[in-house]
């Protein structure tokens, strides 16, 4: 699990480097003082864990310090980690958790996700990862091409199928894209397939257009199995920090999210928005996206996460 752990590392590095460059008399060998707490606290903030977050990592740093004025970095940055052990507790998303979806007649239903997000979240691109890596852990898996909307985004899609030798279901740029949502369900129940992944379109001409062509693609999947899609899933560029909390909330109202995946971390160092939007929201997190590679889409570990950003090195 060490290769995990360093996956985790090195794809959170900028996030690693906004805090541990900044308090390197922290997490040295020095006892802690005033100077270094505040020099945590602004790392905190850069790194966008949010004022809920920032707080209770000092203030529990600040009582321990109280009791044992020798307090020194490693210590501290324990602390911080358990807190943030704490307030992501439940956080992890697990597909084995879902119970399998079944027909009248008792065979296995495909189960579903639908990938929902705004354009230029890396949506596409982690459907294909996703499809992939569901596919290494010995799950048949069908793509649906159904960001019809934006003319790149199936060609994008056909694209990774085929350098990654993957089942996709396609139509044109500008097809209804609930029909090819359909279609794809048959597809995948007809070739005994275990997951259908679905591509949704992120934007239309008004946000009330893509509400409702999410909603239709979830009515005609819902025809097909009343359970459909079982995983709704936001895919959220971590770039973008907790300015992404808002543009969650309007998903979750319209389309009942069951999950997220975070993408993009290894190019921000605003990986903390992650505990922002988890205490927000209350959604498992499924997925971390690391880098462009199949490989760098990684199931989230709140431990791998935690003593990542802490530089700890006992990580699972």
């Amino acid at each position: 699990m060490f290769g995990l752990f360093k996956k985790f590392k090195d794809g959170l590095s900028k996030t690693v480097t906004a805090i541990a460059s900044k308090t390197a008399a922290l997490f040295g060998g020095k006892p802690i003082d005033a100077s270094s707490l505040e020099t945590l606290e602004e790392a905190l903030y850069t790194a966008d864990f949010g004022v809920e977050t920032t707080e209770e990592i000092l203030q529990e740093i600040q009582s321990a310090y109280k009791k044992d004025k020798t307090l020194r970095g490693q210590q501290a940055a324990e602390i911080g980690a358990a807190v943030l052990r704490r307030v992501l507790a439940g956080s992890e998303g697990r597909l084995e958790d879902t119970p399998p979806s079944t027909a009248d007649d008792g065979a296995p239903n495909p189960t579903v996700i639908a990938m929902i997000g705004v354009n230029g979240s890396g949506k596409t691109t982690t459907s294909a990862k996703l499809a992939w890596r569901l596919r290494e852990d010995n799950k048949t898996v069908v793509l649906a091409a159904c960001d019809t909307f934006r003319a790149a985004a199936v060609e994008q899609l056909k694209t990774w199928a085929a350098r990654l030798e993957l089942d996709i279901v396609a139509s044109h740029t500008g097809a209804d894209s609930a029909a090819v949502a359909y279609d794809a369900w048959q597809a995948a129940k007809a070739r005994k397939r275990d997951v259908l992944i679905v591509d949704t379109a992120g934007r239309l001409h008004t946000k009330a257009n893509l509400m409702e062509e999410l909603a239709k693609i979830r009515r005609v999947l819902q025809k097909n199995d009343p359970s459909a899609p079982q995983h709704r899933w936001l895919v959220v560029d971590g770039s973008l920090g907790s300015n992404s909390i808002q543009q969650a909330k309007v998903f979750h109202e319209s389309f009942n999210l069951t999950g997220l995946v975070l993408t993009k971390l290894d190019g921000t160092s605003r990986g903390g928005a992650i505990v922002g939007i988890y205490r927000q929201l209350k959604l498992p997190i499924y997925f971390l996206g690391f880098g462009e590679q199949p490989e760098d889409l990684q199931p989230f570990s709140i431990d791998n996460y935690v003593n990542a950003v802490f530089g700890l090195e006992n990580g699972n």
